[in-house]
C-alpha cells in the first residue's frame, strides 16, 4: 500500500487523540508532522514528537492534512486550509468554519461517501454530535423517509477540551472537599449540574444556540434533505466523554422498533444494547473509548404516527471528532482519492 506524509494541525484533546487512532489502525504514514502555535515536545501515548509551528511552508511535500480543530475554535483551517490545498495537500477539516460551505463535502463515511467524489482537496468532518445522531438516523431514512426529527442532546465537557475537562475535574474536588468553587470555562458551575447552553445564541435561529443550529443545518446537508424538519435542544451534562442523545423520529411509512433494530443492528459503525428490562442500554461511561455509536431505548411513540424514539451514545472525542477524519482519509484512499 502506498503511504503518505501526513500533518496534523492542533495537538489538544483532538489533535492528540488523532494521532494515537493513526497509530492504532496502522495508517499507511511515510511521515507524519505536528503543527501547533509554537514549536516543543509532546509526549503522545508512549511516543515523543516535535512539534512545529503552524506556517504555510510547513505544509510542504504533505499529502494529507487533518486539522484538529475543537467545538467554537476558529482559525487554524480558515488560515491555512485553503492555502494548504493550493499546494497539493489533502485537508480533513474537524472545524466547523467549512461545514456549510456549498464547496465543502460533510462527510460520515459510512453515510455519505459519495459526496467526496467531487471534493476540491478540502472536506469536511460534522460536528460530534450531528454524526452520531445521523449515523443512527441515516439507515432508517434509507428504509422509510424521514419525515421530523427533534434530538435533545446530553453532552460531555471534552467537547469543550482540556480546559473544560479540568473545571469540571476541579470543581467536583472543590464540592466533595466543602471548599469554594471556582469557575472560568463555563457560565454556571458545571459539577454536580447541567446546563442548556452550548455555543452563542444564533441570529439565523432566535433563541437557539450554535450547537442546536449546527445540529439543524448539518443533518440537512449529509442527508441530502435541505427541508427536513428538525429541531435540538442541546445540553451541557457534568460527564468527561460521551455524548448521549435522546432522539424522537417520525417517518412517511410506518417503522416498527423491532425492524429499526434489525436495521441498525446490521448497519456499519452501529452497536445496539437495547433490553430495557435488563437495565441494558449505552451509557457514556460505558461507551468512551469505543469507536462504535450505541443506540438503545428503541420504542414506538404512542403519541404520534410513524414515530420512533431512540437513545443514541457515542464517544464524541474518538467516533465524534479524530476517528471520523481518519476514516474519511481511508475512504478517500479505498476510493482512488487521494494519490
Amino acid at each position: 500500500m502506498k503511504k503518505f506524509n501526513v500533518a496534523v494541525v492542533g495537538i489538544g484533546v483532538v489533535g492528540a487523540k488523532i494521532v494515537k487512532i493513526l497509530r492504532e489502525r496502522n495508517f499507511p504514514i511515510r511521515e507524519i508532522k505536528i503543527l501547533a502555535t509554537r514549536a516543543r515536545t509532546e509526549k503522545i501515548g508512549d511516543h515523543e514528537y516535535e512539534i512545529e509551528p503552524t506556517k504555510l511552508k510547513a505544509f510542504q511535500n504533505v499529502d494529507i492534512a487533518f486539522f484538529a480543530g475543537t467545538e467554537g475554535a476558529k482559525g487554524a483551517s480558515r488560515q491555512f486550509g485553503w492555502q494548504a490545498v493550493e499546494k497539493g495537500v489533502v485537508v480533513i477539516d474537524n472545524g466547523d468554519d467549512y461545514r456549510l460551505d456549498p464547496r465543502v463535502p460533510l462527510v460520515i463515511p459510512e453515510v455519505n461517501p459519495h459526496h467526496l467524489k467531487n471534493h476540491p482537496g478540502f472536506v469536511s468532518s460534522p460536528n460530534c454530535s450531528t454524526i452520531q445522531s445521523v449515523m443512527a438516523l441515516a439507515p432508517l431514512h434509507r428504509r422509510s423517509k424521514i419525515k421530523r426529527v427533534i434530538v435533545s442532546s446530553y453532552q460531555s465537557v471534552s467537547g469543550t477540551g482540556k480546559a473544560a475537562i479540568d473545571e469540571l475535574q476541579s470543581q467536583t474536588k472543590a464540592i466533595v472537599k466543602g471548599e469554594k468553587v471556582g469557575r472560568e470555562v463555563y457560565p454556571h458551575q458545571i459539577a454536580f449540574n447541567l446546563f442548556p447552553e452550548i455555543g452563542s445564541l444564533t441570529k439565523e435561529f432566535p433563541g437557539y444556540y450554535r450547537e442546536e443550529a449546527k445540529t439543524v443545518k448539518e443533518t440537512r446537508k449529509i442527508l441530502d434533505a435541505p427541508d427536513l424538519a428538525i429541531s435540538a435542544t442541546c445540553v451541557r451534562v457534568p460527564v468527561l466523554f460521551g455524548h448521549s442523545e435522546a432522539v424522537n423520529v417520525q417517518f412517511e411509512e410506518k417503522l416498527s422498533a423491532e425492524e429499526a433494530r434489525k436495521i441498525l443492528s446490521s448497519s456499519p459503525g452501529i452497536k445496539v444494547i437495547d433490553q430495557p428490562e435488563k437495565s441494558l442500554y449505552p451509557t457514556p461511561l460505558e461507551v468512551a473509548g469505543k469507536d462504535d455509536v450505541y443506540v438503545g431505548r428503541i420504542r414506538e411513540d404512542s403519541s404520534a404516527t410513524n414515530c420512533l424514539n431512540l437513545w443514541v451514545v457515542g464517544d464524541n472525542i474518538r467516533k465524534g471528532a479524530a476517528l471520523n477524519t481518519i476514516q474519511i482519509a481511508e475512504e478517500m484512499i479505498k476510493q482512488g482519492l487521494i494519490s
